[in-house]
């Protein structure tokens, strides 16, 4: 029996949920932050930097002002163009098989990352993950005009809908508060992932909370229909 799911669509979260970018921005944002002459964050530290729009964190976390993150956003985006968007980055194990199965289900699904979009699009490409997809969404080039997990997730349903496929019941996978609070404001529930950055409060006003990807297939696919849950 083909699997089907209680949702219609599923959009995911990419840093933290789909692909460990750890080592990379780590490795990009020590360059940047001691060529301010700040210091480079600790490992530790990455879960301040890993989820937030990256002109965010620069304010939010070393206290730039939004002049100042803006450049020093450019300089990251530089480093990381220089060095290729895929570098350092890893799959999280068993997501992109579950992408698949997702899309041999016949259920569409959607990325909605605070990445910018064109980074997003070269990671997808770099897994293999472009062909499972129907939409690639991430944050405008300029980080503000569509930045903030909320006007992303809004994106991701209109381009899909405009496809023509059903958004009725949309879930979003993702790891961080920022995801949970931006797909409220569209009344999608969110599947907390905690392989990711997040601290354990940030699942808070999740519709589930997973450890890993079988866990979270259980949620997404139904083998049988007796399996079914409310969404």
């Amino acid at each position: 029996m083909a699997a089907r799911s209680p949702w219609t669509c599923v959009l995911w979260d990419i840093d933290g949920t789909v692909v460990d970018a750890s080592e990379g921005i780590l490795r990009r944002l020590t360059r940047c932050l001691t060529d301010y002459g700040l210091p480079a964050p600790t490992r530790e530290e990455l879960v301040h930097w890993i989820g937030p729009p990256m002109h965010e964190s620069f304010q939010t976390n070393v206290g730039m002002t939004p002049e100042q993150a803006a450049e020093a956003t450019a300089r990251y985006r530089v480093i990381g163009k220089a060095e290729g968007y895929a570098s350092g980055a890893r799959l999280y194990p068993g997501i992109a098989e579950l992408i698949a199965e997702v899309d041999a289900a016949g259920i569409a699904q959607a990325t909605a990352s605070s990445k910018p979009e064109h980074q997003v699009e070269v990671l997808m490409d770099h897994f293999d993950l472009a062909r499972h997809l129907q939409v690639v969404v991430g944050a405008t080039p300029d980080e503000k005009t569509r930045a903030s997990k909320s006007a992303v997730v809004a994106e991701a349903l209109r381009q899909l809908h405009a496809g023509g496929h059903d958004t009725s019941r949309p879930v979003l996978i993702g790891d961080r508060h920022h995801d949970v609070d931006g797909a409220a404001e569209h009344g999608v529930p969110v599947i907390f992932a905690r392989w990711g950055f997040g601290w354990p409060y940030e699942s808070e006003g999740a519709a589930a909370v997973v450890d890993d990807a079988r866990q979270l297939r259980a949620l997404l696919l139904l083998d049988d229909p007796a399996d079914e849950l409310q969404a």
